[in-house]
């Protein structure tokens, strides 16, 4: 009997064990089993002295006593597309590690080993690209294209990479005093980095826009390695590094670095839940007509690809490893959690609420650790931001894990509907801007976790907001765009979203009216590139929206009760709702403010009853002030149409 089948039978024999005991106990709760590092010093390609790499992963259930042999082909990257030289092949090592099994490495010394042509560049500094080829002796053909799951750098396609003569990137001595900022003053932008910048020095350049506009946090859609040059990165195949098409691991760094000095928080959109069918530990097994697998496999759902399986214990760890590393060597703030979903298993399961309780514990017990990890420690709370993108329950994500805020459709649902003609919307909407239901804060073993979610109306996954209102054709779908002559009909909902509960967001582009059409399905939605129009800011309508979002902006980072005052939705159907009218306020402490929506196309005049006596400023353009104004004596109020006003009482 091989290793590999004495491990099955092993496995079986644990799990038909702990069905019988289960019988005996029925009653006891899931055990959340805890996470480990991976040693991450002994995988993947390190250089560990001048010319001398070291290769090193795991391959469980792939043993040298099966007749497995494993190599590793190696070529300068200036060489990669030449005829006359071809990559230089080295074998590896099979062993046993006592904690994940089936372990190969070897060692290659770049100076010493024959050039593989006399033109090549071998033995010159650089990049040098790699892969792993495998021979089972059961199958003809060498199973090739395997690229390293612990690579650190990547090559074009599915080509891992090392740096020969790598030097670490030296941080800047602001991240020593950085502070990732608290949750309720987040303002964060979406973007991603070749649409919005082109490449990380074209985003790194952007940051003093992002700044002057009053975003204080960036979410990075997928930097992870994917194989497709035009891609939006939900199909990863690698995991420790920044995918080639954007730059190099310096890169990254340079822009967190370069926005934490502009006071700009960045996470990163993580996908755990699923994976490319390319990514080594689903494309090896397949190869190799395994019906089993180490790491992939059915758990929770499988919405999207190759679905991971956070029942074995070296998926956890791979995937804890990961988090761990982008927060210690990028210093991200935090992550989107993709698809979470797919690795749902309830609240003490071992998939994602596994996953932000062992990250959330992790930086925890660096409470003491001088330098970057004190970013994370402020006014004696935990600022890592861990955001799930949850949308079939975003209320159980904050009630019953780690996360401190979720991505949720329900107010762009709302806004649709509005936008549509719906008028039975507006209620809805009204209670999704005060995200009715949601907790403020939840305590988790004796910590106590503020939690909000996300406000938008525009994202990745969805067309623009404008493509509501009216559609240009262009012949084909993928290239329909909303139409900006309409633009003024956003702007209730832009109002709505910077003055309601929770964390706005904005999409690319989105604050100076990008239109781009997005389908509901198919392969056009994640392998077509769409480029940011900044000349959109430059014209008319562009000017028009960004003043009114800087506006916004402004007027939620000046104003406290924006942030997290208290939220009251005025649900009164013949008063407003009937004209189209939305009505809420916000307060925090003696601060009062009034935000009064208008979504139909003529102005309004409706009654309202101010519960406080005073003057009220008018906070958008400073004219139509309401003077004298008597608690509980009904007052009018005019509202433009496709607009809205924002009333704050002066203090006393």
């Amino acid at each position: 009997m091989t290793l590999k089948q004495i491990g099955e039978l092993l496995g079986r024999l644990s799990e038909f064990g702990e069905k019988l005991a289960s019988k005996n106990r029925p009653h006891l709760p899931k055990r959340r089993e805890k996470m480990k590092l991976l040693p991450l010093n002994k995988l993947g390609a390190r250089e560990i002295s001048p010319g001398v790499i070291d290769f090193g992963l795991f391959l469980p259930w792939v043993s040298a006593s099966d007749g497995h042999r494993l190599w590793v082909k190696v070529i300068h990257e200036k060489d990669q597309f030449l005829q006359d030289i071809q990559p230089l092949m080295f074998e590896l090592n099979h062993s046993i590690d006592p904690d994940y099994g089936d372990y190969w490495s070897t060692q290659i010394n770049i100076n010493s080993d024959s050039r593989p042509h006399p033109k090549s560049a071998w033995g010159s500094p650089g990049r040098y690209i790699y892969r792993y080829c495998l021979q089972n002796p059961n199958i003809p053909e060498i199973i090739d294209w395997i690229i390293d799951p612990f690579a650190r750098e990547f090559g074009v396609g599915k080509l891992s990479a090392f740096t020969l003569g790598y030097e670490n990137y030296t941080w800047s001595e602001y991240e020593n005093i950085w502070k990732t900022p608290d949750l309720d003053d987040l303002v964060i932008y979406e973007l991603m980095i070749n649409e919005f910048g082109g490449d990380i020095d074209g985003n790194i350049a952007q940051l003093e826009y992002l700044a002057d506009l009053g975003i204080n946090c960036i979410e990075l859609m997928p930097v992870t390695n994917v194989a497709n040059t035009v891609d939006w990165g939900f199909l990863p195949i690698g995991y420790f590094g920044v995918d080639e098409r954007f730059g190099k691991r310096k890169d990254l760094q340079r822009l967190i670095d370069a926005a934490h000095q502009k006071g700009i928080a960045v996470i990163l959109d993580v996908v755990y839940g699923h994976t490319a069918d390319s990514f080594p530990y689903a494309y090896i097994y397949k190869k190799l007509g395994y019906h089993e697998n180490p790491f992939m496999g059915p758990f929770a759902k499988d919405l999207f690809g190759e679905s991971t399986d956070f029942g074995r214990a070296f998926t956890r760890d791979f995937i804890f490893t990961v988090n761990y590393q982008w927060l210690e060597w990028y210093h991200a703030d935090g992550f989107r959690y993709d698809c979470v979903p797919n690795y749902w298993d309830g609240a003490v399961g071992q998939g994602y609420a596994n996953l932000t309780y062992e990250t959330y514990r992790a930086v925890k017990a660096k409470q003491d650790a001088p330098g970057h990890w004190q970013r994370f420690f402020h006014n004696g709370s935990i600022n890592l931001i861990q955001c799930a993108e949850q949308l079939e329950s975003p209320v159980e994500i904050l009630e019953e894990t780690y996360s401190n805020c979720t991505w949720q459709n329900q107010t762009l649902d709302a806004a649709k509907g509005v936008a549509h003609a719906n008028q039975n919307e507006l209620v809805n909407l009204g209670f999704r801007l005060g995200l009715s239901g949601y907790p403020k804060e939840v305590s988790n073993n004796d910590n106590k976790i503020p939690k909000t979610a996300l406000q938008y109306i525009e994202n990745h996954d969805h067309s623009r907001f404008l493509c509501n209102f009216g559609i240009i054709s262009n012949g084909d779908e993928l290239l329909r765009e909303g139409d900006r002559n309409l633009w003024y009909k956003v702007q209730p909902y832009l109002i709505g979203m910077f003055t309601a509960r929770g964390i706005p967001l904005l999409w690319q582009g989105q604050e100076f009216g990008e239109n781009y059409y997005i389908s509901e399905q198919g392969l056009g939605r994640v392998v077509m590139f769409r480029p940011v129009r900044w000349d959109y800011f430059y014209n008319p309508i562009g000017k028009s929206i960004i003043s009114l979002v800087r506006k916004l902006i402004k007027l939620r980072r000046e104003y406290p009760q924006f942030r997290y005052g208290e939220h009251f939705f005025y649900n009164h159907h013949d008063r407003y709702q009937s004209k189209n009218i939305l009505l809420f306020s916000r307060k925090h402490g003696s601060i009062f403010s009034i935000v009064a929506l208008n979504f139909g196309d003529q102005d309004q005049n409706v009654l309202f009853d101010f519960p406080y006596s005073g003057y009220y400023r008018e906070e958008l353009h400073g004219h139509d002030n309401l003077q004298e104004i008597v608690a509980g004596v009904e007052s009018w109020l005019t509202i433009p149409s496709n607009y809205g006003r924002v009333w704050t009482l002066e203090p006393q």
